[in-house]
């Protein structure tokens, strides 16, 4: 009983030390101010049709128009039935925003070491290690709130694998089957993915030593728990992951119905994205060590260089007032690495780094193995088209790999990974058990090693060129002498944060060598490598995320201003869409004020991103007709942005008199090109061969009209005096949308590339399309039945705990 009130007590505590910590450092949060993200601004835009919609009718749409012309809200937020997992989640999260990603990666990684017998004021130096790590704060100033979301589960989850590999299988199982639903509901597949990865490489090692130990029986018992622990934690999330299947064969990441590209050439067979935009962001190879040196490589692409930067000199001495040379140097591209752009430098922390270093010579076991070959691959993985041989393996031959781009987010891996040895490496130190010449000599080697690179760092600085993609750009402001400057600076960041590293570097070695010759006490040194850790990592995430950051509250929720032209168009009170030339095709501005063909997400609908490739970025503007674009958003030469309406618009919906069939889905887009839209609909007759009769006769008194309009339910009153065929000037969608006659459903199809066509009778009618996507009734039968499930298993693994507890107080 005593030992149970220590464990509540001691936990109690380190979860209040959790909040404080991840409260301190987003302070502003305290005052309600809000944290400005990019991605969640762009979100806001996306999801606000779908958003209006809930809030005035309480229910869910699951499908807006807004953006790309129209598509699932699957990927936007989407609230599913019996979704309680998620409700779990958010209870988890009660922290502000981002707060609450910070404590989530604060708790999880206590949770993993604790699963791996690690003392708990380890745990907690691990903890703080692993939470500021500073890519893991730079991305939550990015927005990228999914990808943190998803990042804080996973130690979690290798805590549950390691449990149930320690023969602890109830709770292993229990640990495992909750962190796998709750990561799944974080809903970042591709942190998901990467992260199984690791777990093959664990799984390997485990079965070499399993082999080795001749254990193999424990070894596939634990295996099979952790499957079925697995599958009832994605069976949690059913709803969610069969809906985002489904939306993923229609969008850009599934395979493309077109064989050639927009200049006629062959189109790159795959099932997925191109090779080219997968590592488009690829880590530079030298590039890696900005791991153990933050600013190695300049840092940001937009980094604040201050008043004793070369730069600001520079722009003194030209005659720029100080608040004028200040506002240049805030944001300059210091960044001169190989990757398109970048936030902020992945930096696990020297401290780490070190203590990582130190484990490689100290710990034994399988422990190190799978954690050091999941960092290696990691590490290599991220280098994307620097190391192309094993990139282009996994993308040609390992499942699912090219679905996700951005490479360099595999370094996610090894964030995890290097922290977890350095504390090991801490918790062997501490062991009386391993003999004192091993530790020292240990210690001697790391610190050698770290050493060692510092001055190879040192001496191949000469050899870098330290000039950045675009300093030529720089020049255009006039001052000639700017990308110089800014290459000095480059320079001496370089020095200055390569002596910081080795400085918190070789400090930790100092203070375990005090440790090992017995002039420091174990708790005075896990409190001092605490709080280096703690300097050395926030002090790098400052430069990149801190209370400069927030703004209020209203700023995030209404992040995009209403110009002129949209009030202009916000008095036209018809179903239309709007295209703004003056926004580009990767933002949701526009779908924050009307519906757009336009919008911001990882994965577009195929057909409109086709489009805009074969179409509207040649020039052929003639498919914005069939889109009904009724206002075009554009641009005078004094920065003035005006409407243009669009007098040839096609409307909501019209009848055609010619069907005309192609043999493909190639020759169907390439159609568009020279196509009355208007008059005449091309169908892909490979999927469509048996709409007949092609020709109808339209006269004066056919008409179509949207009569009622709800982002899921669209309903038009149709007359016509003869049979004929309408077009809709909506995103052709077959999971979910069903087309009714007066009623009685009737089937339609896909004509023009992207939109729909029906069939209607002659005479007056009342057409409907209703979106009613039957992975949603199906995928949340199988999430009510599997959240129960496991909701017995915890209570039964709960009630068996106390049980035997009893039972053992008795004895």
């Amino acid at each position: 009983m005593k030992q149970g009130l220590k464990f509540f007590f001691i936990n109690f505590f380190v979860v209040v030390f959790f909040i404080i910590a991840a409260l301190a450092y987003f302070s502003p949060v305290l005052q309600g101010k809000v944290m400005y993200q990019h991605d969640i601004a762009q979100y806001t835009g996306m999801a606000k049709e779908q958003n209006d919609f809930r809030k005035a009718n309480d229910q869910e749409p699951y499908w807006t128009n807004s953006a790309f012309g129209g598509m699932p809200t699957y990927q936007l937020g989407a609230n599913y039935p019996h979704n309680y997992i998620k409700k779990l989640d958010r209870l988890i999260r009660f922290l502000p925003r981002p707060a609450d990603y910070l404590f989530l990666y604060f708790i999880g990684f206590y949770i993993l070491l604790c699963c791996l017998k690690v003392d708990y004021r380890l745990a907690i130096v691990g903890a703080l290690a692993f939470g500021f790590s500073t890519y893991l704060i730079i991305i939550l100033g990015a927005g990228h709130n999914a990808k943190a979301h998803a990042m804080a589960y996973l130690p979690m989850l290798l805590g549950g694998i390691v449990l149930v590999f320690r023969k602890k299988y109830l709770w292993g199982f229990v640990l495992t089957a909750l962190a796998m639903a709750l990561e799944i509901t974080a809903n970042h597949y591709q942190m998901t993915y990467y992260f199984m990865l690791l777990v093959l490489v664990l799984g390997v090692v485990y079965l070499v030593y399993a082999i080795k130990d001749k254990k193999l029986k424990h070894f596939f018992a634990s295996l099979g728990i952790l499957l079925v622990a697995v599958t009832l934690g994605i069976a949690a999330n059913a709803t969610g992951l069969m809906a985002t299947k489904e939306y993923a064969d229609w969008s850009t990441r599934g395979k493309s119905e077109l064989t050639i590209n927009p200049d006629g050439s062959l189109k790159e067979d795959t099932g997925g994205l191109s090779k080219a935009y997968i590592t488009n962001w690829s880590y530079g190879i030298a590039e890696s060590l900005n791991l153990f040196v933050p600013r190695l490589f300049g840092g940001a692409s937009q980094e604040n260089l201050g008043e004793n930067s070369k730069t600001y000199n520079y722009l003194i001495d030209k005659g720029l007032q100080r608040s004028s040379a200040l506002d240049f140097v805030s944001g300059l591209p210091l960044y001169w690495g190989e990757q398109p752009g970048t936030s902020g430098p992945a930096y696990l922390g020297a401290v780490v780094f070190f203590l990582f270093v130190l484990g490689l010579f100290l710990v034994k076991g399988k422990h190190k193995w799978w954690l050091l070959f999941g960092s290696l691959l990691s590490l290599i993985l991220s280098w994307g088209k620097n190391f192309s041989a094993l990139t282009d393996f996994m993308i040609d031959y390992f499942p699912l790999y090219d679905k996700f781009r951005a490479v360099s987010s595999i370094q996610i891996i090894l964030e995890l990974c290097v922290p977890v040895l350095a504390i090991l490496a801490l918790k062997k130190l501490f062991k009386d058990k391993v003999p004192q010449a091993d530790k020292i000599k240990s210690l001697t080697l790391a610190a050698a090693t770290i050493l060692g690179l510092g001055v190879v760092l040192f001496i191949f600085k000469g050899s870098f060129h330290f000039v950045g993609a675009a300093d030529d750009n720089l020049r255009m402001t006039g001052l000639e002498e700017l990308p110089e400057m800014l290459r000095l600076d480059r320079k001496s960041v370089y020095t200055s944060d390569l002596l910081r590293s080795l400085g918190f570097a070789l400090g930790t070695a100092l203070l375990i060598w005090l440790y090992l010759k017995e002039k420091l006490k174990m708790n005075f040194l896990i409190i001092a490598i605490g709080v280096l850790v703690v300097v050395d990592l926030v002090g790098v995430d400052l430069r990149y995320v801190n209370n400069d950051n927030f703004v209020s509250k209203r700023k995030m929720l209404e992040p995009f201003q209403e110009t002129t032209a949209d009030k202009i168009i916000a008095k036209d009170d018809g179903v239309f869409r709007v295209f703004d030339q003056t926004d580009g095709f990767d933002s949701a501005k526009t779908a924050y004020f009307h519906q757009s063909i336009t919008g911001y997400h990882a994965a577009k609908p195929a057909g409109m991103q086709d489009l805009f490739n074969f179409h509207v970025y040649n020039g052929n503007l003639s498919v914005l007709n069939m889109m009904n674009i009724k206002y075009v958003i554009r641009q005078d030469q004094e920065g003035n942005v005006f409407p243009i309406e669009n007098p040839n618009a096609n409307g909501n919906a019209w009848f055609i008199s010619q069907l005309e069939p192609v043999a493909n889905a190639d020759a169907e887009i390439m159609a568009l090109d020279s196509l009355d839209t208007k008059n005449v609909a091309v169908v892909n007759s490979s999927k469509f061969s048996d709409i007949y009769p092609l020709t109808y006769q339209v006269d004066s008194t056919a008409s179509i009209s949207l009569i009622d309009y709800e982002p899921n339910h669209l309903t038009y009153m149709s007359k016509n005096s003869n049979e004929g065929v309408a077009v809709f000037s909506e995103m052709y969608y077959k999971n979910g949308w069903n087309a009714y006659i007066d009623g009685k459903e009737s089937d339609y199809f896909k004509v023009d590339y992207v939109l729909r066509a029906l069939k209607i009778p002659s005479g007056e009618h009342k057409i409907e399309f209703k979106f009613e996507p039957e992975v949603v009734a199906t995928g949340s039968k199988i999430t009510l039945a599997s959240t129960i499930l496991l909701g017995l298993v915890i209570i039964g693994g709960l009630g068996f705990t106390f049980w035997r507890s009893k039972k053992e107080e008795e004895a």
